[in-house]
């Protein structure tokens, strides 16, 4: 997924502060933090339903047009207040065999495109010939979204069987993945040929960071949905009953996003600083904020459900079995405690301040339960996001200039000592099949010779001691100019500097750097949940999970999904059957 957008302002010249005496720089953007940040209020996900909310915009089946297997095409009608858009699905056959997440992949259960504008005859023949084959294919220009999906198979089969008997899926097996469909990548941006998105700089509808993508997953889901009714309807006729309003918040989009998500995070540094500057500025405006009676019940009732959602995420890997056991074990004291404790502080800074001896994971989702609070704080934020990207050295500047910033802001980088093999592990480069990015052992492995420069740390840290060497008046540019490989971390460094967060403070050369913190971050930004992480190189995420539907979509808070409690209804697991 890549999309950003440019405000054109100009590069401050001093950082902005965003410190409330506890939450520096080096607090907020140490990696592993960032890897166990959770959804917020100003998550994409959770900011786009907002907008659709608010301006009322509308979804109809313009064409459904599915065999007795449910193979064909889809075309969801997007009505928004400025302008009209398509989702456009294709089913395709496909043999277990074929079925891979991987970039590498050719085919795909489903392919979709986002398209802009009317879908005449010509369009959707050119889109029928190319969506499918993703970036092989020709793609129209005004595909705005072109993405793919593969079912989670279990689920899928097991939602239709069980509707087309008449019951309701079990739970228990829903809640092992908690989606029907997977993407496997969302491109945005002008790849591959299809819409750019600097027109949409001035659109009302998609003029934030992401919004483009995380609309086209939205929908995705509202077809999944569909999509099980009407096969369960096909298989069981006058038997079959459709899913459950609730089982259908439960169940959202998932995504397997893998390295190639990594190095966006570092070749994009200003808009990972606008966007974490933006959350913490959101978070420092509820920080200031009196602990009163009402937010208490409020915050003790989403402690309560994110300690649930703990308890029921399931996955595979053995650190991140640990981490969820370690937030229920906490918050569960934490909730015990609370009524009594919640006295001894004024102010949430000061609570948060005092429970800084908590896991990341556990002070993350207390971040996230405090934001919701007080949205009327919060909210302003949101549209925010966007970024400049231009990295520059001012004018006249001396090398002690350079100097002093590193010294205050890049000392983590500084400090480390390259000439120690494990500093330097690990290099970054591109397969030559699909250049997909991938990570190898320096002297032991090939791909050396293609490294990206993805190692900043390093960088800042040979800039460092360049300067040293250098008189410390002469002009920044001449130095440069004659030693022209410092050129570029000189001009990020400046200007990363002089960010309200700047750079993440890692070194991903490390041999026990975990890729899986970048990757979280930018998940938890796109607003994911239940994180299952496949090894330290890729991820399970889910989207949407727990939203409202589009029919009924509000702007209320869904945070730490959790598995639907029918067991209350009348009848109601099976009451819902298909006319």
């Amino acid at each position: 997924m890549n999309m950003v957008y440019a405000n054109n302002k100009s590069i401050d010249v001093k950082p902005p502060s965003l410190s409330t005496g506890f939450r520096t720089r080096d607090v907020i953007m140490n990696a592993e933090r960032l890897g166990a940040m959770h959804q917020t209020r100003i998550s994409f996900v959770r900011t786009l339903l907002r907008k659709i909310d608010k301006e009322k915009w509308t979804l109809s089946t313009h064409l459904w047009d599915l065999d007795e297997q449910g193979y064909g095409k889809v075309i969801y009608r997007l009505n928004t207040s400025e302008h009209l858009y398509h989702l456009v699905v294709f089913c395709n056959e496909l043999a277990d065999d074929e079925r891979n997440d991987r970039v590498i992949a050719q085919k795909w259960d489903v392919t979709f495109g986002l398209v802009f504008g009317e879908i005449s005859e010509e369009l959707l023949d050119n889109l029928q010939a190319n969506v499918p084959l993703q970036e092989a294919g020709r793609n129209s220009n005004m595909v705005m979204v072109l993405a793919r999906a593969n079912k989670s198979v279990r689920v899928f089969d097991h939602i239709i069987s069980s509707l087309a008997v008449g019951k309701q899926p079990d739970l228990a097996v829903l809640s092992q993945v908690g989606y029907i469909l997977r993407t496997t990548a969302v491109y945005g941006n002008g790849k591959f040929g299809i819409y750019d998105f600097k027109p949409l700089e001035h659109s009302e509808d998609f003029d934030q960071s992401f919004r483009a993508q995380m609309c086209a997953v939205y929908l995705l889901r509202e077809f999944s949905l569909d999509w099980v009714d009407y096969l369960a309807k096909q298989k069981g006729g006058s038997n079959a009953v459709t899913l459950h309003p609730e089982i259908k918040r439960y169940l959202g989009i998932g995504n397997a996003t893998g390295l190639g998500m990594a190095p966006y995070l570092i070749n994009h540094p200003c808009v990972v600083d606008q966007w974490l500057a933006t959350r913490e500025e959101a978070l420092q405006a509820t920080l200031v904020c009196q602990v009163e009676p009402k937010e208490t019940a409020h915050f003790a009732s989403l402690i309560k459900r994110a300690i649930q959602h703990f308890s029921e995420i399931v996955t595979i890997n053995e650190q991140q079995i640990k981490l969820n056991e370690a937030v229920v074990t906490e918050l569960t004291v934490l909730q015990n405690n609370l009524m009594i404790s919640i006295n001894n502080y004024a102010t949430w800074a000061e609570f948060l301040q005092a429970h800084d001896y908590l896991s990341f994971e556990s002070q993350e989702v207390i971040i996230s339960c405090l934001m919701e609070l007080y949205p009327e704080r919060v909210d302003t934020s949101q549209k925010k996001v966007n970024a400049d990207e231009a990295l520059s050295l001012p004018k006249g500047k001396v090398i002690q200039d350079l100097i002093d910033v590193l010294e205050l802001y890049y000392q983590w980088a500084i400090d480390i000592d390259f000439s120690q093999p494990e500093n330097s592990y690990w290099f970054w480069y591109r397969s030559v099949d699909k250049e997909e990015p991938r990570m190898g052992v320096r002297g032991q492995e090939p791909g050396a010779d293609r490294e990206l420069a993805l190692d900043i740390a390093r960088q800042a840290n040979r800039l460092y001691f360049a300067l040293k060497q250098a008189n410390a008046q002469q002009l920044i540019s001449e130095f440069t100019l004659n030693q022209p490989k410092y050129r570029s971390i000189a001009r990020r460094v400046w200007t990363m500097g002089h960010k309200p967060l700047g750079d993440i403070q890692m070194n991903v050369l490390h041999k026990t750097a975990l890729p899986m913190h970048l990757l979280r971050c930018k998940l938890s930004m796109f607003g994911a949940t239940k994180f299952d992480p496949r090894s330290d190189r890729w991820v399970r995420i889910t989207l949407f999970q727990g939203a409202p539907l589009f029919a009924e979509v509000h702007s209320d808070e869904w945070l730490f999904p959790l598995l639907p409690d029918l067991s209350t209804e009348q009848g109601g697991l099976t009451h819902d059957r298909i006319a």
